[in-house]
């Protein structure tokens, strides 16, 4: 029997359980990974650079998500190293600041944002996938904005980045569509407006309230809600 979506079921420790982060040096990245890992998680946090600092008491782990091999090479270290993976979390992302349109946007931006916010997460489940099915339940978290729903009036700029997390709705309802009864839970979350290094300091969010939905996705029992879009720990239409 399958959750409500307003009431899942959640591990109240992660004692065992192992997960995976991109983009986690920094940013939400950074306080979910260290969420995780002070829920009892073995955390590998994704980095593009073995310099980049990560939490303290998480795995580093280099990583960018454009990059296949990098790819390949983090999931079959995790699986070498503990033999499972419980949780995917594609945080990695980026965003052009620019209020321009899709005619003004330099085709370079375009093919940099999907490749980071929607390649990336689609190359990681590629690989991932597999060992995420190996225990009911495994959990892939898809970091998602509603810049791109497309239940809201798309403008206002970063055509490239809406686009992309439309796209990235899509991959979670793919997913679950796909491997939902397998036992994969995939849901998306948007964080809101956070003070980070993308959202800028103007936001109207600390990091920690952007990181607090994932972090709840990320504790789904299995038989809970799976495919949806989630904010402030509720549904969400996209």
């Amino acid at each position: 029997m399958v959750a409500s979506m307003d009431d899942p079921e959640l591990y109240d420790s992660l004692d065992g359980q192992v997960a995976l982060v991109t983009g986690a040096n920094r940013g939400i990245g950074a306080e979910i990974a260290r969420s995780l890992r002070d829920l009892g998680a073995t955390v590998y946090a994704g980095t593009r650079s073995m310099d980049n600092e990560v939490p303290e008491g998480t795995e580093s782990v280099l990583l960018d998500v454009t990059q296949e091999g990098d790819v390949e090479a983090a999931v079959d270290g995790i699986f070498d190293e503990v033999g499972r993976l419980d949780v995917l979390v594609n945080n990695a992302g980026v965003m052009d600041g620019r209020e321009t349109d899709i005619v003004a946007d330099p085709t370079t931006e375009i093919d940099r944002t999907l490749a980071v916010n929607v390649r990336g997460p689609m190359v990681l489940c590629k690989h991932a996938v597999p060992l995420l099915l190996q225990n009911d339940g495994g959990r892939v978290v898809n970091m998602s904005s509603g810049m791109g729903a497309v239940t809201q009036p798309q403008r206002g700029g970063a055509p490239a980045y809406r686009v992309s997390k439309t796209a990235v709705n899509g991959l979670t309802a793919y997913l679950d569509g796909e491997y939902g009864d397998d036992g994969l839970i995939a849901n998306s979350a948007c964080p809101g407006w956070v003070r980070t290094d993308m959202g800028g300091e103007n936001a109207n969010r600390p990091v920690e309230d952007g990181a607090e939905t994932p972090v709840w996705l990320c504790r789904f029992r299995p038989g809970s809600p799976s495919g949806g879009f989630y904010r402030d720990k509720a549904p969400a239409d996209w």
